[in-house]
């Protein structure tokens, strides 16, 4: 077996390089077929029923009238859907009307009768006052105190209590402040759903998914048959983000209708359905006290934070708080409210967006309190990095000073130059993700004519995934990327993980990499024999295959491929998650810095510049690698000024669940957004290393001490409405 390994930058001929992304013309002419453009002979359109009770229970649902409605072929009441059934959140589906167009399945959902005992609704999941008195709050994981390591007696809190005391009258400088941030929802531009159609006892299904590899078993085992009896298909999703890991329950209807009815269905969440049911990131509101030394280095940190998942609870999890600047000394304390609303489901970086949000703003507040330089003060609590990556973190804040020019545009907070009523500042903030490679299986093919091709039960999220497991396979082979086929998108293709965690590109690079190495060293065997070599001193470049030592002793990579004989060349190698690895790494950091213009009339907050400084280890495509940071910016500066799922306290209805009212950052909202990828000798030796999550954490931290920089107060809620702006102004 060959020792897995990575040429070096100067050997380097594909990997590191610029390579527009494969699919950019099919997708860009609209060619490529997504979910939605799979349109099947004789099939269905199926259009679910949803509740419109945020908090009920069902006496009945009375779907005659759909049944009787003219091209209405099939009605299914969910599970969810019967009688005495307790419905605890505003949009959960009850029932499916499958009709020969959509307008007949429509006008058969309004003629769904639906008689329910209303309950009683929780849905201001920010007030942890109410949420209590409402018997809605819980354990958040166990209150995590940590303070000098005390012991586990039972004075421990008596004593925790006391040096949390003693702390602070040691503080130079102690901060108090209160920070939050609403929920928000997904709103993926290709709405859940599939199109189904079993054929002799067999369910093919086009699925929009994260999880080519895993969802023909979710399937399967709901619709209670073998793995074997399903493929799942998705050549191109239109956005996942962590919410499209499973069929979920609607995919699972349409599946048994479609066998019902003997007929393919086609069954697509309706827009307001997609923010209803497809997942939201979880609030974070927070309460802490912080005291500092003289430089500003953090020693003692008290919080208490809470917020709400959905109807199961749930929310920030207390074990990120306080977010990688982790003092030695911290007592933190997390409540979970369980509201009325649909749960929570995965979302780029869970977690750590909120908790950078509410925890960097609090540094950012206690430069503000010291009269300090933040940058400074960031840079002085490097000291309390809990991931090791302080020196990675020192030398992108000078990277990203430089981009924004901090040292000339910074001024003490609230007291830069104004143009009338608009004023500026900067803000920044700083993360961290793990980004591990998931379990992928290769199956590659070189063909006697020198074509190579692989197969693998991955997915392409938009990201570039096909490019990069062609640029693998090029360098391997020394080919031009064109020169190879990469087949993915298949659940009967060799297993690979889901695409969630930015665990794929390492995934596939893993899977591609042993491949093409295993494939290269049987080539080299039959090669060596014709140039009357050693295999040993073999290299594959520029489409031949040549004695390291003596250029002039080569074959060309078709000759090379012709003695394979008649039949391909067969290589199927395989990664496992966790395993030791050359290729692969874990752990990265990322410095985003922000330049806000504030109207201080209007409230109005906007990006004049952006810089995302970020490590990723070694980066294969840097033009697919920037892309990604570019879109999670952008997913950032949605979240801090625009973004927020408003809910009835009263009713628990979601009230903009529209993309007309549901509100994103456009184009012109987005600012000058520069990206640079930090990718020292230091870094790209790690190897490779997943970068979906990262450049999503740090925005709204960014944006928000930016904010507070250029007004002198800090707006404490994000996303920073300009109703927000003034309130804060006008208390101020």
């Amino acid at each position: 077996m060959p020792e897995y390994n990575w040429p070096s930058r100067e050997a380097s001929t594909v990997i590191g390089k610029v390579h527009d992304r494969l699919d950019g013309t099919v997708k860009s002419t609209g060619a490529a077929k997504y979910t939605y453009d799979v349109n099947l002979k004789n099939q269905l359109i199926a259009v679910a029923y949803g509740s419109p009770y945020a908090h009920c229970k069902i006496k009945s649902l009375d779907v005659s009238g759909a049944e009787k409605t003219a091209g209405v072929v099939h009605v299914e009441i969910l599970p969810q859907g019967q009688k005495d059934t307790e419905i605890e959140w505003e949009g959960e589906l009850l029932a499916v009307v499958a009709a020969e167009s959509e307008a007949a399945a429509r006008e058969g959902i309004s003629k769904i009768k639906l008689a329910v005992e209303e309950l009683d609704v929780f849905a201001d999941e920010g007030n942890l006052e109410a949420a209590e008195e409402a018997g809605r709050t819980g354990n958040g994981g166990g209150k995590v105190e940590t303070v000098n390591e005390p012991g586990d007696d039972d004075d421990e809190d008596e004593f925790v209590e006391a040096e949390i005391e003693r702390l602070f009258k040691q503080a130079k400088h102690v901060v108090e402040g209160y920070y939050a941030i609403d929920p928000i929802t997904h709103c993926c531009l290709e709405p859940h759903g599939s199109t189904v159609e079993w054929k002799d006892g067999k369910l093919q299904a086009y699925l929009s998914t994260q999880n080519v590899s895993g969802t023909d078993e979710q399937f399967a085992r709901d619709l209670k048959v073998t793995a074997d009896d399903v493929h799942v298909q998705c050549e191109y999703i239109g956005g996942g983000f962590g919410s499209k890991f499973a069929p979920d329950y609607w995919g699972i209807a349409a599946a048994r209708i479609s066998k019902a009815t003997g007929r393919p269905v086609k069954m697509m969440l309706q827009r307001d359905q997609e923010l209803k049911l497809g997942g939201s990131r979880p609030s974070g509101y927070l309460k802490v006290r912080l005291g500092a030394d003289q430089n500003g280095v953090v020693q003692v940190w008290d919080s208490h934070h809470w917020g709400s998942a959905g109807y199961r609870g749930g929310g920030v999890s207390h074990s990120v708080v306080p977010y990688v600047l982790v003092p030695p000394n911290y007592r933190r304390t997390s409540t979970t409210i369980k509201s009325n609303t649909a749960q929570a489901r995965a979302w780029r970086a869970p977690n750590h967006p909120q908790a950078c949000a509410m925890t960097q703003t609090a540094l950012d507040d206690l430069a503000a309190t010291m009269g300090a330089n933040s940058y400074d003060i960031f840079l002085a609590n490097l000291a309390n990095a809990s991931n090791g990556k302080a020196d990675v973190y020192r030398a992108e804040m000078e990277v990203g000073a430089k981009l924004i020019d901090w040292k000339a545009k910074w001024h003490p907070h609230g007291k830069g130059p104004s143009r009338g009523s608009i004023v500026d500042g900067l803000g920044m903030a700083l993360h961290t993700w793990g980004g591990t490679a998931n379990t992928s299986s290769c199956l590659l093919k070189v063909h006697p004519d020198g074509g190579v091709e692989s197969f693998c039960g991955t997915q392409d999220l938009g990201t570039g995934t096909r490019t990069v497991c062609a640029q693998v396979l090029a360098e391997t082979f020394g080919l031009e990327v064109d020169g190879v086929r990469v087949n993915i998108g298949s659940s009967k293709y060799p297993n690979s993980g889901a695409s969630g965690g930015s665990t794929t590109v390492g995934a596939v690079c893993e899977s591609h990499r042993r491949a093409g190495q295993d494939a290269l060293e049987k080539i080299f065997e039959l090669a060596a024999k014709e140039l009357e070599v050693d295999a040993s001193v073999l290299e594959a470049v520029g489409g031949r295959i040549r004695d390291s030592a003596n250029h002039d002793k080569s074959i060309t990579w078709r000759k090379a491929c012709s003695l394979i004989g008649l039949k391909p060349l067969e290589v199927t190698s395989n990664y496992q998650r966790g395993a030791a690895s050359t290729l692969t790494n874990s752990g990265v950091g990322g410095v985003q810095m922000a330049h806000v213009e504030v109207d201080k009339e209007t409230g109005v907050v906007k990006i004049k510049k952006f810089v995302a400084v970020q490590d990723q280890g070694l980066v294969i495509n840097p033009k697919t690698c920037k892309s990604q940071i570019y879109g999670a910016v952008i997913m950032g500066i949605a979240a801090a000024l625009y973004e927020q799922r408003i809910t009835d306290p009263k009713t628990g209805k979601f009230i903009n669940a529209e993309l007309s009212d549901y509100k994103l950052a456009r184009l012109g909202d987005i600012g000058e957004i520069v990206v640079e990828l930090y990718e020292p000798e230091s870094e790209r030796v790690r190897g490779v290393i997943g970068n979906g999550e990262p450049p999503a954490i740090s925005p709204k931290a960014a944006i928000s001490n930016a904010v507070a920089n250029a007004l002198g107060v800090r707006v404490p809620t994000i996303p920073l409405t300009p109703k927000r702006v003034l309130d804060a102004l006008a208390k101020a």
